[in-house]
């Protein structure tokens, strides 16, 4: 297996673990974080993206830890069709096993939370006013600012230099939490086809005590958004450059 499958996997597997774990420490019952609040939701999914890219990236993949921005650099022209499949299916199950690891994590505390859309909001998003064409929307809205912000931070500019040199996965997590402060109360800002489906699909497969549906109906959208979104910034970028 090439390693940088096994970076993108292990990545996402931390990108998820320390982001869902956050989440869950803020809304299951018991938990000392219980009600610490959105701003530790943000910073904390945004440390779980440094950690994460700089897991991938020591093991010399490409730390993309996202379907949608692997798509957008297929677009771009700086990955292939056939490592951006190896890619989108380590990310895929690297998010099932952070999510898997989340779960065991607070074995205790799922018994013990009987509110099923808490639950649910530990493993993947949701949105505040149910309304489809809104909520794709704020999707696109979201990854298109995350592939255009990414990709400018790693663009050398007119002096030959780039705005990040080595500190590139701190300004994307800094990235990351500006959008999830500016962007995210609306539909939790998934961004991120893997960080939504992979955690979906272990709610599903998973035995929590107590959990409910896993919204499969909303499903479609935190995929198709974010790849959307992702593409259009893609095209944009190759337009302006």
């Amino acid at each position: 297996m090439p390693q940088t499958v096994i970076g993108e996997y292990l990545g996402t597997l931390v990108l998820i673990l320390l982001g869902n774990g956050v989440v869950a420490g803020v809304l299951l019952e018991e938990s000392k974080a219980r009600n610490a609040g959105w701003i530790v939701i943000t910073a904390g999914w945004a440390f779980a993206v440094l950690s994460g890219v700089l897991v991938a990236t020591a093991l010399g993949a490409p730390g993309e830890l996202n379907p949608a921005v692997t798509i957008a650099n297929v677009i771009g022209g700086t990955r292939t069709s056939a490592d951006a499949i190896a890619h989108i299916a380590a990310q895929l199950l690297g998010a099932i096993s952070g999510a898997k690891l989340v779960w065991l994590h607070y074995l205790p505390h799922w018994r013990i939370t009987h509110d099923q859309g808490r639950i649910l909001a530990c493993f993947s998003t949701g949105p505040a006013i149910r309304t489809p064409g809104a909520n794709l929307l704020s999707e696109v809205i979201g990854t298109f600012v995350l592939v255009l912000v990414a990709t400018s931070i790693g663009a050398a500019a007119a002096a030959g230099a780039t705005p990040a040199t080595n500190l590139t996965p701190a300004l994307v997590a800094a990235l990351v939490w500006g959008i999830g402060l500016s962007l995210g109360g609306t539909t939790g800002y998934a961004i991120n086809p893997a960080r939504d489906l992979g955690p979906r699909i272990a709610h599903a497969l998973l035995p929590i005590a107590g959990k409910g549906s896993s919204d499969w109906g909303y499903a479609w959208i935190p995929v198709l958004g974010p790849v959307l979104g992702a593409s259009l910034a893609a095209l944009l970028w190759g337009a302006l450059n």
